[in-house]
């Protein structure tokens, strides 16, 4: 494989690691109410897991209220366990037509919880950026070792793929930043 096909590859695996600390990000309580604190749980519907934002509508009237009115009335219950189950720490008020979260101030005790589990996320996501980057150079050093890439290019190779791993921990240090700074907000 050419050494820009293994460098776009290996781009590709980490922006996807990117992306996915940013959904894991968006399911953190920061003490505002937000539908990407919930639209991603799995609900049993008719026997099938299936996600929330498929059965229900949510919406958020105000900054301490998430709203979800499902579409079915039976799913109701279905909803309500999932949303007990999850870690939002947050108990459901079921009124039979729909059900509201209201979403609690977070104590110092708890950001402080949230915003560690932020950086539990980031490290798993820069975890995942080493192991394709190892995987890659695995891949160059075996290019050159059948000759398919010379020892200079395979130097060059590694520039390229240690600046493109720098480029995407950088982005995962600023949404971390970013991320630990709105849980810590009061």
């Amino acid at each position: 494989m050419p050494i820009d096909d293994i460098i776009l590859e290996s781009e590709d695996k980490m922006d996807k690691a990117v992306a996915v600390l940013t959904e894991e990000f968006k399911g953190i309580r920061t003490g505002r109410a937000t539908p990407a604190l919930v639209d991603t749980m799995v609900v049993e519907y008719y026997g099938a897991p299936t996600p929330l934002k498929q059965v229900a509508s949510i919406s958020c009237p105000d900054a301490r209220l998430i709203v979800i009115k499902p579409y079915d009335a039976t799913a109701l219950p279905g909803i309500e366990k999932a949303i007990q189950k999850s870690n939002l720490g947050i108990n459901p008020q079921n009124d039979g037509k729909l059900i509201r979260l209201a979403i609690p101030p977070l104590s110092e005790e708890r950001r402080k919880q949230m915003a560690k589990l932020a950086k539990d996320h980031a490290e798993k996501a820069k975890v995942a950026l080493r192991n394709i980057r190892r995987d890659a150079l695995k891949q160059g050093e075996g290019e050159q070792k059948e000759g398919l890439m010379t020892e200079d290019d395979l130097e060059r190779f590694k520039t390229e793929i240690q600046h493109s791993i720098s480029g995407h921990e950088r982005k995962i240090d600023e949404q971390m930043e970013k991320k630990t700074k709105e849980i810590m907000e009061v």
